[in-house]
């Protein structure tokens, strides 16, 4: 930063988001002021370089002060931020009114200030280049008085002066071109910083978190369902005591419970009967799916680099440790790693998983504003890896349902020898209140560490040096890889999709939900975090659909 402070304007309504934007920045050095009663006239006072601008400000309106900075050509340069709460159409509509950026509340302080840091820079730009637009002007002005002062003067000398003026202007229309080309690829380029940044863990602090977290997912689940058994049968000798015993209760109402209590064991051990079947095989069918991720600039295909590397080896970071990006940059190409469950599906090697796994971008909000401001996404690479293989194998999308979120990937599975699932034939094979069995990599790599030994932790974070496709070899190559299994049963089957509530979470996209007689009714695509009663599959139809010639 700057010897002299950076100073930003808080125009906020609510009282706490205030005051907590505000202490957010002046921690990182900035100069804040939220003095904004008399509205246009304080920012005039002010004179910030950027304004954080609340959707709904008291006594003035947001919109006509908006317009008021954006109109006025002594503020046009200040950047304007708007905190607003909602979704696309809100984000959209304060973009369409002029902002620079938007922020949806509630937000991350870390975001917070990478998109403040994204807009000093394209303030400075653009100062910087108003400055060489004077200069530039003042020449202009200074060459018209020469021409007029030698208007009688030689024609060679009349030619050679509007040649000094052409030069001027030239030299200010590039500068003025190089300023807006270089102003948007900042912008896309600490776009994908920002997006990059949000949710993606660094492959060292999940070694840290699965040495101290380790538990054993699978296990725990198992032992929740076992733990029922002995429960109820416990409950059922109690109700074989004499009844002379239990005097409050009548010999009709303890038949019935005791016939409960038995019909419920029976169905435990039934359930658990056809989760072990299922779990037998077609465990070794379902693979965990390794997407890596780069992006290009869409008008000239240039790659998104980190700009530089340290002597140490790792990005060369600002004044915050956010690593700086560009698109010629010298550093290594940034790449987000996505993961995602498949399972084989033919003995051709085709791989059922959702259309989302195998382009994360699609119909993602979030990501589609990189795809607006000119960053494209590509998938670099893809690999799923199955238990009990030691490597990963290379796959490519081959097919995407054009009506659902089912896709199909290829690889070469002929050394593997692994069989293909079951798919169920009709569309009454998934009924309401029946039991189901889903198979996944729900958190995907954070469960498989979470369940390996801590030295093995170790070991692997030495051999991989934090790169996820070494981690995931690595992972391969000692066998740790292998699905999570969680039952429940079915609350609503419609047309499009099957509601069920078997536990997962991020990363068991693309699992198969097996029905009772061992079968795949559905693939499981969405979950919804308020309400665990409620995840998503869509109907294998669309799967067995895209599986035809």
């Amino acid at each position: 930063m700057d010897s002299k402070a950076e100073k930003l304007f808080v125009v906020e309504s609510d009282t706490a988001l205030r005051e907590h934007v505000a202490a957010v920045l002046k921690d990182a050095g900035y100069d804040v002021s939220t003095a904004y009663q008399e509205g246009m006239k304080a920012v005039l006072a002010f004179n910030p370089d950027v304004v954080l601008l609340g959707a709904d400000p008291p006594q003035l309106d947001c919109c006509d002060l908006l317009s008021e900075i954006k109109g006025s050509a002594h503020t046009q340069n200040i950047r304007v931020i708007v905190l607003a709460s909602g979704g696309p159409a809100e984000r959209t509509r304060a973009l369409d009114l002029g902002a620079d950026d938007v922020l949806s509340v509630p937000f991350d302080s870390h975001e917070l200030l990478s998109r403040v840091r994204s807009q000093m820079r394209g303030k400075h730009a653009a100062d910087a280049m108003g400055e060489r637009l004077r200069i530039t002007e003042e020449n202009r002005t200074d060459a018209q008085q020469v021409v007029a002062a030698l208007k009688g003067e030689r024609h060679s000398l009349r030619t050679g002066s509007m040649a000094a003026i052409a030069v001027f202007v030239a030299v200010g229309l590039v500068f003025l071109f190089l300023y807006r080309h270089t102003e948007e690829r900042n912008t896309r380029a600490y776009a994908a910083i920002t997006r990059l940044q949000t949710g993606v863990l660094a492959e060292q602090q999940r070694m840290e978190r699965a040495l101290r977290d380790r538990v054993d997912a699978g296990n725990a689940t198992a032992g929740a369902s076992s733990a029922k058994k002995p429960n109820l049968e416990k409950r059922g000798e109690e109700l074989r005591t004499p009844i002379g015993a239990r005097e409050t209760e009548t010999p009709s109402n303890l038949q019935n419970e005791l016939s409960d209590v038995r019909s419920r064991v029976h169905k435990l051990e039934t359930e658990g009967k056809f989760a072990q079947a299922v779990i037998q095989s077609y465990e070794p069918s379902v693979c965990l799916i390794h997407v890596a991720i780069g992006f290009r600039d869409h008008t000239n295909g240039l790659k998104l680099h980190y700009a530089g590397l340290t002597s140490s080896g790792k990005p060369t970071t600002d004044a915050h440790d956010n690593p700086l990006l560009s698109f010629d940059g010298s550093g290594p190409e940034v790449r987000l790693d996505v993961f995602g469950t498949g399972f084989l599906a033919s003995a051709d090697g085709e791989i059922l998983t959702n259309h989302h796994v195998v382009e994360p971008w699609w119909q993602n909000d979030e990501i589609k504003q990189m795809i607006d401001g000119g960053i494209e996404p590509v998938v670099t690479e893809m690999t799923a890896y199955f238990p009990g293989v030691p490597y990963g194998i290379a796959i490519s999308t081959l097919k995407v349902s054009p009506t659902a979120d089912v896709a199909i990937v290829k690889g070469n599975i002929s050394k593997i020898g692994i069989r293909p699932v079951v798919l169920t034939d009709g569309g009454g094979s998934a009924v309401s209140g029946e039991p189901v069995l889903l198979l996944g990599y729900p958190t995907a790599i954070d469960a498989i560490l979470a369940r390996a030994p801590g030295e093995t932790l170790k070991d692997i974070a030495t051999a991989s040096q934090g790169d996820p496709k070494q981690l995931m070899e690595e992972l391969a190559r000692r066998n740790l890889i292998r699905p999570i299994t969680t039952q429940g049963h079915i609350g609503d089957v419609l047309p499009d999709k099957i509601v069920y509530d078997a536990a997962t979470t991020v990363g068991g996209s693309g699992g198969p939900l097996f029905n009772e007689e061992g079968k795949v009714v559905g693939i499981n695509f969405a979950m919804m975090p308020e309400f665990a009663g409620s995840n998503f599959a869509v109907p294998v139809r669309y799967g067995k659909s895209l599986l035809k010639p």
